[in-house]
């Protein structure tokens, strides 16, 4: 099963955080995010580009629509042509399994005709 069949579960406080050795499992299935540390924090991070602002803001309000159906929702950055999106667990402070399906989700979402 990839990731972007998965669905995302309820996180709490005290939900388990991926491991290492997890993130070397997913991360080929995500290969064109980063992780970045902020803050403490790791995350996902990748950046899309458009040939414009009308494309950039759909592609992201297609985002915003599967993070509201799965319930685990990014940091979305909106630019001409270019729209940033993050992905990170709040509650834990740290990455999850849920951030890798929605990286995945993302993804395929990129790849969908426009």
């Amino acid at each position: 099963m990839t990731l972007a069949c998965e669905k995302c579960v309820a996180c709490r406080r005290d939900s388990p955080r991926v491991t290492d050795q997890e993130i070397a499992e997913l991360s080929p299935e995500i290969a064109d995010w980063e992780l970045k540390v902020t803050d403490d924090v790791p995350k996902l991070e990748r950046s899309f580009k458009f040939p414009d602002f009308s494309q950039a803001i759909a592609f992201a309000l297609a985002v915003g629509d599967a993070a509201e159906s799965e319930g685990h929702h990014p940091r979305l950055t909106v630019e001409w042509g270019r729209v940033l999106v993050e992905w990170w667990t709040h509650k834990i402070r740290a990455l999850h399994r849920n951030d890798f399906v929605m990286a995945a989700k993302t993804d395929q979402i990129f790849s969908q005709p426009r």
